[in-house]
C-alpha cells in the first residue's frame, strides 16, 4: 500500500482483511462520503471575504498615539481636567500625543509616525475610530473581543465562523492562532468553550518547529493509515453508542487532521521557496525565520491553502502594549515590530490578488486615557479605542465613528465590540442573528443579544 492511499483505500483494505466487520465499513464509508464535521457549510447570504487574518496587539494600543488624531491634546497638554470617559470620575493631567501625525494614502486618513509603513496603506483600511468596550480590565476586555462574552468563557470568533462555515482544506486546521506567548484570558480566546472541539484554534509557535512531532512516526508504507483508520473505527463506533461526546469527537477529528497535516503543513511552513523581494516586503530575514514578520507571511500562506481564521498575537500578557508609564519609550519597539510586517501582509494579498477574498482585521482590547497614568504613561480605557478592517468587502479609505476632542469618549456612530463581530461576520456572508447553537437550553450566539453591521465601512 503506497503512502498517497486515500482513507477509503485503507477501510477497504482492511476489510479484505477481516479486521473490520462489513456492517461496520459500510457505514465508515457511508460517513467518509459524506464529508467531515469541517466540511465547507454554505453561508447564510453571498460573502464578500472567504477567510480571515485576525491580528490582536495585546495590552491596549494608545489610540491617540496611533490612529485617532487629537491635536486639542497638544494645547491642553498637563492640564488636569477629569478624562475618564465615564469609566473613571478621578482628574488627570493631560497627555499630549507623543508622535506626530501625517496624512497617508491618498485618502488622507492621519496615522502616526509609529505606523508610517501602515499609513501608506491606508487606501485599503476602513478605520474605526469609535470602538467601545464594557470594561476597563484586560481579561475581561480581551475576553469580550475574542467571544463577545465579557464575564463568562464562551466560544471564539474563530471557532464560531469555523462552526458556521468549515473549512475549504480538510488537510489543514480550520481555525489556527500563531502566538508566541498567551494573551491575558490565555487560551480562552481561542477555545471552542460549548460548540463542538473540534472547532477550537490550533495554538502555533513560531520557532524552528512549529508544529511539534509532524513527521511520520513509521516509514513502513501505509502502516500509520492502516492504524488510524482503525482507531478511528472503533472511535466512531463508539461515538455513535454513546451519544454526543464532543471529546471523542474532537479527538477523531484531530486524529485525521493531524495525519492529513503531515502532508501539507510543511510545505506551508517552509519559506525557502519564497522570493528575496516577498522577504523583503515582510521585512524577514531569510537566516533567522521568526518574529512577527514569520507569522504574517505564514498567515497568507495559510489562508492561500484555504484556512479559515488565522490570528496573530503579537505579544503575551507582559512587556506588551499596557503603557501605564513611560509610553515614548516602550511603544517605538512594538510598533516597529508590527508595522513593516503588517503593511507587507496587506501589499503581499494586494498583489496576488487575495486581499479581495480576505478579510484583515487589526484590533486591541481598549484604549487608552487621555490623561496621564505614571509618568508619560496611560492607563486603561474602554470608552474609546481604535480598531480596522481591510480587505474583503470592506470600504478601504474610509474613517467611521469620532471620539471627542481628546479622545476620551465616542461622539459620533458608536461601535461597540458586538456591532465589530456583526460586521465581521456580515462580511463572511453570515447573519450574525441566526448564527445560533444550541446550549442549556437556550441559543447562543457570537454577538449575544445585541449587535448592528456597521454599514458605512462596506464596499
Amino acid at each position: 500500500m503506497s503512502d498517497s492511499c486515500t482513507r477509503r483505500q485503507v477501510l477497504r483494505s482492511l476489510a479484505g482483511g477481516s479486521l473490520l466487520l462489513p456492517g461496520l465499513l459500510s457505514r465508515l464509508l457511508a460517513d467518509d462520503a459524506k464529508g467531515g464535521p469541517l466540511s465547507p457549510k454554505p453561508s447564510h447570504f453571498p460573502a464578500r471575504a472567504k477567510q480571515v487574518i485576525f491580528l490582536f496587539s495585546t495590552g491596549g494600543v494608545s489610540h491617540m498615539d496611533t490612529f485617532d488624531h487629537k491635536p486639542k491634546l497638544i494645547e491642553m497638554d498637563t492640564k488636569s481636567l477629569v478624562v475618564g470617559g465615564g469609566l473613571s470620575r478621578d482628574k488627570k493631567k493631560v497627555l499630549r500625543p507623543q508622535w506626530t501625525f501625517r496624512p497617508g494614502g491618498r485618502c488622507g486618513t492621519m496615522v502616526s509616525d509609529l505606523f508610517p509603513r501602515i499609513r501608506e496603506r491606508m487606501d485599503d483600511i476602513a478605520l474605526i475610530n469609535s470602538m467601545k468596550s464594557d470594561d476597563n480590565e484586560h481579561f475581561q476586555a480581551t475576553l469580550a473581543i475574542h467571544t463577545g462574552s465579557f464575564f463568562f468563557s464562551r466560544p471564539s470568533m474563530g471557532s464560531w465562523i469555523s462552526y458556521g462555515l468549515g473549512t475549504m482544506n480538510q488537510n489543514l486546521p480550520s481555525f489556527v492562532v500563531i502566538a508566541p506567548n498567551l494573551p491575558y484570558a490565555g487560551g480562552q480566546g481561542f477555545a471552542n468553550d460549548f460548540l463542538p472541539a473540534y472547532h477550537q484554534g490550533t495554538r502555533i509557535v513560531p520557532g524552528p518547529e512549529p508544529i511539534p512531532d509532524l513527521a511520520k512516526r513509521s516509514q513502513q508504507p501505509g502502516l500509520q493509515e492502516r492504524e488510524l483508520a482503525l482507531a478511528n473505527a472503533f472511535d466512531k463506533e463508539y461515538l455513535k453508542s454513546n451519544g454526543n461526546d464532543s471529546e471523542l469527537a474532537a479527538r477523531i477529528q484531530s486524529f485525521e487532521t493531524a495525519f492529513r497535516m503531515q502532508t501539507e503543513a510543511p510545505d506551508a511552513f517552509d519559506l525557502g521557496k519564497e522570493s528575496d523581494e516577498t522577504l523583503k516586503l515582510y521585512g524577514l530575514d531569510r537566516n533567522k525565520p521568526q518574529g512577527y514578520a514569520w507569522q504574517c507571511l505564514v498567515a497568507r500562506r495559510l489562508v492561500e491553502r484555504g484556512v479559515r481564521f488565522v490570528e496573530l498575537v503579537d505579544t503575551g500578557a507582559s512587556n506588551n502594549w499596557d503603557a501605564h508609564g513611560d509610553v515614548p519609550k516602550s511603544y517605538p519597539n512594538l510598533a516597529k515590530n508590527i508595522d513593516q510586517p503588517i503593511a507587507g501582509l496587506l501589499q503581499d494579498l494586494k498583489q496576488r490578488g487575495m486581499l479581495d477574498e480576505t478579510l484583515v482585521v487589526w484590533t486591541t482590547e481598549f484604549g487608552r486615557t487621555p490623561g496621564e497614568d505614571g509618568p508619560l504613561g496611560r492607563g486603561h480605557h474602554g470608552a474609546v479605542f481604535s480598531s480596522w478592517l481591510a480587505g474583503g468587502g470592506v470600504k478601504g479609505g474610509t474613517v467611521y465613528g469620532r471620539s471627542d476632542d481628546i479622545g476620551a469618549r465616542v461622539e459620533e456612530n458608536q461601535c461597540h465590540v458586538h456591532d465589530f463581530h456583526a460586521t465581521i461576520l456580515h462580511l463572511l456572508g453570515l447573519d450574525h442573528t441566526k448564527l445560533t447553537y444550541r446550549h442549556a437550553g437556550r441559543d447562543f450566539r457570537l454577538t449575544d443579544v445585541h449587535g448592528t453591521v456597521v454599514k458605512e465601512i462596506l464596499a
